[in-house]
């Protein structure tokens, strides 16, 4: 069996929404999701939670997730690389002789993925033998080809199709990267220090799950979502 690691990053400092980590959601502190997803995975070897801050550290506790260390605050910066904080975390696990094939980056501000998604991402990484992944949604009405930029106060196409009228349906599918699950292989992520390049596949969820917390408009949807007992969420 492959040693994969899930990491959950979470910074005490948050600009959009103040205390966003641990502000309560749907009854639970908005980490709380990721955390209960995260522990629920068979295919993660070890879960842990790198944050400089000690109130998300005891909360991460509570729920019975490890927590090794309080990241050094360098690297806990609104401009410090997701990457930056996984290379901490996975040369302070080597330190103490453990050592990783895959590491699974997983947000707090994604909170409506579910253990599903975890494990049927791993899977499909595993199976197709890529270097990484990454969760992706269509862009529907954000394809390229309904885009326009202002030019001297106009509007121009961003991208000029040949047709004169354009139906979605038509269209050749994009997406756009969303947010829910980054994966990659430990000395892919080292090198390329990005979780998006030339052997990279995307793992497609729908619209709903895809919406990641930046301010408060984000939050008002995802509270109705899930409030909407339709939606089988964090599974």
């Amino acid at each position: 069996m492959k040693k994969i690691l899930g990491i959950i990053l979470a910074r005490g400092g948050s600009k959009g929404i103040k205390n966003k980590n641990i502000k309560l959601i749907n009854g639970k502190p908005l980490i709380y999701w990721t955390i209960k997803s995260a522990m629920k995975s068979k295919k993660l070897s070890k879960v842990i939670l790198s944050t400089d801050s000690k109130k998300i550290a005891l909360i991460g506790k509570k729920y019975n997730l490890n927590v090794p260390f309080i990241r050094p605050s360098k690297l806990a910066k609104d401009n410090t690389p997701s990457v930056d904080a996984i290379e901490h975390a996975l040369n302070f696990l080597k330190k103490s002789g453990e050592e990783f094939e895959f590491v699974v980056l997983l947000e707090p501000t994604s909170p409506l993925r579910s253990v599903q998604d975890i494990d049927k991402s791993i899977n499909k990484i595993i199976m197709k033998k890529a270097d990484s992944l990454v969760s992706v949604c269509r862009t529907d009405a954000l394809n390229p080809l309904f885009l326009f930029k202002k030019k001297k106060g106009f509007l121009k196409p961003v991208k000029i199709s040949k047709k004169k009228y354009l139906r979605r349906q038509d269209l050749e599918p994009t997406y756009f990267i969303e947010g829910t699950i980054y994966i990659s292989k430990v000395n892919s992520i080292l090198k390329q220090r990005t979780f998006c390049h030339n052997k990279t596949i995307g793992y497609e969820v729908p619209k709903w799950k895809s919406i990641e917390i930046d301010d408060n408009f984000d939050w008002m949807v995802v509270e109705a979502i899930f409030k909407n007992k339709r939606i089988k969420i964090n599974g």
